[in-house]
């Protein structure tokens, strides 16, 4: 792998003089370019097409977040590492919601902010530990919300209705486990289509495999 092409991008002069020093000590990079603001980033990176662009997150007008957004869109190729001087959670998810492959706050040290840079551009993410646990934690929380919603609708009946319909069960086999009439059965299977916005037995199985039903009841 040859060099790697980087852009800097901050709206303080002092901190991109201070990163083009520090990242310049090192063989394997090459700082092609800076920038100030968000839209000159998106500009300069669509024009340079680096390999990594450092972005501060904070920006005037445009926000980083934003810029890496435009940028990871526009040419999925270039890799954004977000470097922000605050570690809180919805900025982090913001960021990797936005296409950005790294995520480090502005106290690393050069030589670790080094090894972010040379992560990434082998394709990899660039996260420290802590942050990883808590991307993981808010994935397992989003998905466990996400299954939750999917049956939010139907009442614990209804669920149960569903769950033996997911296994195949007739109408009738499924009044008798219930100790319902057949016809209140088909209204209970009538109204999970409806609300599931399925139409036939088949999808409505399909759906409650997929989101993991047995979990619910």
């Amino acid at each position: 792998m040859g060099k790697l092409r980087v852009i800097l991008v901050d709206d303080h002069e002092v901190v991109r003089v201070g990163l083009r020093t520090l990242l310049g000590r090192n063989p394997d990079l090459d700082i092609v370019d800076e920038a100030s603001s968000g839209q000159e980033a998106v500009r300069k990176a669509l024009m340079h097409r680096p390999d990594i662009v450092v972005m501060d997150v904070r920006l005037a007008g445009m926000s980083g977040i934003e810029a890496c957004r435009e940028i990871t869109q526009a040419a999925p190729a270039i890799k954004v590492i977000m470097l922000t001087s605050y570690g809180d959670d919805d900025t982090l998810f913001e960021a990797i919601a936005a296409g950005a492959s790294g995520y480090v706050l502005k106290q690393i040290g050069s030589n670790d902010l080094v090894k972010a840079i040379e992560t990434v551009g082998r394709g990899d993410a660039a996260l420290d530990p802590a942050t990883t646990s808590r991307v993981f934690a808010r994935m397992r929380e989003e998905a466990r919300k996400k299954e939750e919603s999917a049956f939010s609708e139907l009442t614990e009946q209804e669920l149960r209705v569903l769950s033996f319909l997911a296994e195949g069960r007739t109408n009738r086999e499924i009044a008798d486990a219930l100790t319902l009439g057949e016809g209140t059965v088909r209204n209970y299977v009538s109204s999970i289509f409806s609300k599931l916005h399925v139409n036939n037995r088949a999808e409505a199985a399909a759906y409650a495999a997929a989101h993991n039903i047995r979990d619910y009841l």
